[in-house]
């Protein structure tokens, strides 16, 4: 497997920035073709207006989601005209009850899309909608950039979650562009059960599948001495000077969306590396 296709959205200039930025320089190291979407948001509830009104507000709210979402394609141009790479740019408008489904038809036939982080000071629900929409609806693996984080110019050193949770071998195989890219990666797993089908040798067959594909793998065995999964996950990480983190992501279906669930949250919450994640 290899990137051909690179996708982000834009929805602000701010915290779109820099995973605009990764989003460039994962196109530029794969020889991929960058898409970037241009989204413009009604972020309205129209249900809470009364009937004579509806008609204007929803008109003037849609006019001034298409009109941020073409201030954000000129930005997006300017960002991309000085770079060599294939790009193309597309300005488009959704309103937030039709976002998960806009989202998943115009990511799904991605190989990738980088997305920033999408908790955090100033952002909203859309930010964490889109990023599930591309994971969940449009089944395709999400690159997560932290706040004021770059994609380094060399993905030398990897950690790998591992539970053998179908989630997590379906990101392995995602990733695995990067993973061949780098010097060392790390399989870590936090407390093996005893009794799991891999109970004798943790990692052994992930290591084997890696090796196959020319990645050299490091199984870690960590013991769970802090009460979040996530917290320890990082710890190696920093331990390991990671470049990267690839994990499944992990969610449950609440009104028929899917919300990510804790585990998954807090990591992005608190990572302060690239996080490839895949459902």
């Amino acid at each position: 497997m290899t990137y051909r296709t690179v996708t982000t959205v834009v929805t602000d200039t701010t915290h779109c920035k820099g995973s605009l930025e990764a989003a460039k320089a994962v196109a530029s190291m794969h020889d991929a073709h960058l898409d970037v979407l241009c989204l413009g948001l009604d972020r309205s509830q129209q249900g809470f207006y009364y009937a004579g009104a509806s008609a204007v507000v929803v008109q003037d709210n849609l006019a001034q989601a298409r009109e941020d979402a073409m201030e954000l394609e000129t930005f997006a141009r300017q960002s991309l005209s000085a770079h060599a790479l294939p790009w193309s740019s597309e300005a488009l408008t959704a309103q937030m009850v039709a976002l998960n489904g806009a989202i998943a038809h115009r990511t799904r036939f991605a190989d990738l899309v980088v997305m920033p982080r999408p908790y955090g000071e100033g952002r909203g629900h859309d930010a964490e909608a889109i990023v599930e929409a591309a994971l969940f609806d449009g089944n395709v693996p999400v690159l997560v950039m932290p706040d004021n984080a770059e994609f380094p110019q060399t993905v030398g050193n990897i950690v790998v979650a591992w539970n053998e949770s179908p989630e997590a071998l379906r990101a392995v195989r995602q990733a695995l562009p990067f993973l061949r890219q780098a010097e060392s990666v790390s399989i870590a797993i936090i407390d093996p059960p005893q009794h799991g089908p891999e109970r004798s040798d943790p990692g052994g067959a992930l290591s084997q599948l890696l090796a196959r594909h020319g990645v050299r793998a490091e199984v870690c065995v960590l013991a769970k001495t802090m009460p979040r999964i996530s917290d320890i996950l990082n710890r190696h990480a920093n331990d390991r000077d990671a470049d990267m983190i690839v994990m499944g992501a992990y969610g449950h279906s609440r009104f028929r969306e899917s919300i990510l669930g804790g585990a998954t949250r807090h990591m992005l919450e608190v990572a302060e590396v690239p996080i490839v994640l895949a459902h």
